[in-house]
């Protein structure tokens, strides 16, 4: 029986892995065949030599890129079960400066690269509509059907993430399943008398194929040949929904079915090369006619659930920037019971409005797959270079170097080859690329030279100014502003703390309360740690807080906070605070005040001594701020009672400004 359960976890972690995982990868024999054979001008210029040439290339970019170096090495590198390239620099960041520069180039393009997967996939999958007949309905050769129905898909698909995806993502992994049996037996099938592709698990095969003269792309093939390991980053940031176990068990059957689709497709071509009298994308031409109607359903289903997956990838990874504070504060909601679980209004919709403006832009996916693939690699290649200093890390310095030149120059080379999709739509995914890679660099880099140029006079000692706090708390002269007061500012080394909280309690108007709490949110490379310590100060009354969170943690500070102040109660470190009504019989907690400060930039036009770029970081990083998630939504207090005040940012300055009293009034300028 314990035997007969541990394979059936096993049967169910699997079928997960296939229903999240794969999506991207999976619906790649949609649309790579196509692009290979439009490379060649079309079936009639596409022989055998070219093809197996080409299934040559798939087979080992899929084996060398995903297989070698995302399954077998890049999940060694994970982060308490995590993947990802956020999860692997929150590895390796204490080891240079300089490998935040990766990381973000690499998110913002991971990111960027995804509006396409919806537009490719689900266009893809509903081509194969045009020519057909199903029962009273002929659907004709014109586009605009197609668009319209990929365009209702997708804006379902997006309004769909706000119910949450854990009661459907449970039929996802069945219906992968169905997906990858139903490409592998038609795959296989169409191999049946053209044995001869086989020849292209040889290597030699597919090096000819970018020297031969019938390869009119010449080198540029490898732009298409990529389209098929486009999902392996996805694959990583993965890992930690569905456990590095379950994609070593599934990949190879995934693998298989993937080959034995594009081999089946391959051997379609060459059947068709020497008597071709139109232009088809080879994955539905190579079915039985009967089969077209469930292909397209089964394919536009597996291509949804690509859709989903590269959607919710997207609100994880926001999510992990937002908490390594590279992206601005956003909004986060958790729809399902999963804590991975994830929704980003702002996301969705700037995905849904990017992905429908490609859908229409671009209008078929031939020109898709042209503009496709551009950013990816360039993520691929920042990943590399975090790998490497993974493995240096763990001491595998032969390794280390062997992986980085030997993966250096194969992405390098499909980069490369890549670059002739920039100006068939590749622009557009590389200027989305540079807007969030703006967004980032002006959130983590404005707030780095912002730290560097505030003034240490703004820092004073909350242990100096504790007697003081216990005296205002004592003063019953005064009004009691709250029983408990909680300011979100960090305390630093030494008691550190800004001014301009002091200045909030004693010298606006002084807020007496019975308990001054002073909270300081850490951010830890543990995902879903949460932990905290607590410094009473030598009171009764003053409490510095320092909360660790993982940073894929929310950061609701209400959720805890209850639990803090029971823990204290209860250990005797506080007193109770009964309160005189309360509708909550047995209450020991009084209420609750926020005072959230929020920083406003000194006109720096007049600061001489702080550079013009250093200027540009600063103000955008403030303009960020006021336009994303404020500190009431970020912290979960929309349902509290909070205080909002406005303290200006204060900039040291490293002269005197010049300005000379007079006698008299209206001198001449300069007297």
């Amino acid at each position: 029986m314990k035997n007969k359960n541990h394979f059936s976890k096993k049967t169910i972690g699997g079928l997960i892995a296939l229903g999240i995982v794969y999506g991207d990868i999976g619906t790649s024999p949609l649309y790579v065949m196509n692009a290979i054979v439009s490379d060649a001008g079309g079936l009639k210029n596409a022989d055998s030599t070219y093809i197996i040439g080409c299934l040559s290339l798939i087979f080992w970019t899929l084996m060398l890129i995903t297989t070698v170096k995302y399954v077998l090495l890049a999940m060694q590198a994970d982060n308490h079960h995590e993947g990802g390239i956020f999860s692997l620099y929150a590895l390796v960041r204490n080891r240079a400066k300089w490998l935040i520069l990766p990381a973000l180039i690499g998110g913002a393009a991971l990111l960027a690269d995804g509006t396409l997967t919806p537009a490719v996939t689900v266009t893809s999958a509903i081509e194969g509509l045009k020519g057909e007949q199903i029962g009273i309905v002929r659907f004709g050769q014109s586009q605009w059907p197609v668009i319209l129905t990929v365009t209702i898909i997708l804006l379902f698909v997006f309004l769909f993430q706000r119910l949450g995806a854990s009661s459907i993502g449970k039929l996802f992994g069945p219906l992968m399943l169905i997906w990858f049996s139903f490409i592998g037996i038609f795959g296989l099938i169409n191999l049946f008398g053209h044995w001869e592709i086989l020849k292209a698990l040889s290597p030699i095969y597919g090096i000819q194929v970018l020297f031969s003269p019938d390869n009119k792309m010449g080198f540029f093939i490898l732009g298409s040949i990529f389209l098929a390991t486009t999902g392996a980053e996805a694959l990583y940031s993965d890992m930690g929904h569905v456990g590095k176990a379950n994609i070593y068990r599934t990949w190879p059957l995934v693998y298989l079915s993937l080959m034995l689709s594009y081999f089946g497709q391959g051997a379609w071509v060459i059947s068709q090369n020497k008597n071709s009298i139109g232009e088809a994308n080879p994955f539905y031409s190579m079915l039985p006619a009967d089969w077209h109607a469930a292909a397209i359903i089964i394919a536009t289903i597996a291509a949804i659930i690509a859709s989903q997956a590269l959607i919710t990838g997207s609100f994880t990874l926001v999510s992990e920037a937002i908490g390594l504070k590279l992206l601005p504060r956003l909004k986060i909601t958790y729809p399902g019971k999963i804590k991975s679980q994830s929704y980003i209004a702002s996301v969705n919709w700037l995905l849904c409005l990017t992905t429908l403006i490609i859908v229409w832009l671009f209008q078929t996916s031939d020109h898709m797959e042209a503009a496709y693939g551009l950013a990816i690699t360039v993520t691929m290649l920042m990943t590399t270079l975090l790998l490497h200093q993974f493995l240096m890390m763990n001491e595998h310095r032969l390794l280390a170097s062997v992986f980085v030149i030997f993966f250096g120059f194969l992405e390098g080379v499909f980069l490369i080859s890549s670059l002739i999709k920039f100006v068939h739509g590749g622009y557009l995914t590389l200027l989305i690329t540079l807007v969030i890679l703006m967004v980032m660099i002006f959130w983590h880099f404005g707030n780095e030279i912002r730290r560097s140029y505030t003034a240490d006079s703004q820092y004073l000692s909350l242990k100096e100014a504790t007697p003081k706090l216990q005296q205002l708390s004592d003063d019953n002269s005064l009004p009691l502003y709250a029983t408990n007061l909680i300011y979100m500012n960090r305390v630093k080394d030494n008691y550190q703390i800004k001014r301009h909280v002091l200045y909030s309690i004693f010298d606006e108007r002084p807020k007496r309360a019975k308990v001054y709490w002073f909270f300081t949110v850490n951010q830890t490379d543990y995902p879903y740690g949460a932990s905290y310590t607590v410094d009473m100060l030598g009171t009764r009354n003053i409490v510095d807080v320092q909360l660790y969170l993982g940073f894929k943690k929310s950061q609701h500070i209400t959720r805890y906070l209850r639990r803090i102040v029971n823990d204290l109660i209860e250990a005797d470190v506080i007193d109770r605070q009964v309160p005189r009504y309360s509708t909550i019989p047995g209450r020991q907690v009084g209420d609750f005040r926020f005072v959230l400060l929020n920083q406003r930039v000194q006109d720096l036009n007049f600061l001489p001594n702080i550079k013009r770029l250093d200027k540009f970081l600063i103000s955008g990083r403030l303009f960020l701020q006021r336009i994303t998630a404020s500190q009431p939504a970020w912290y979960g207090l929309e349902f509290s009672e909070f205080v909002e005040e406005t303290v200006p940012l204060f900039i040291s300055e490293s002269s005197r400004i010049d300005l000379i009293r007079t006698e008299t009034k209206n001198q001449d300028q300069g007297s």
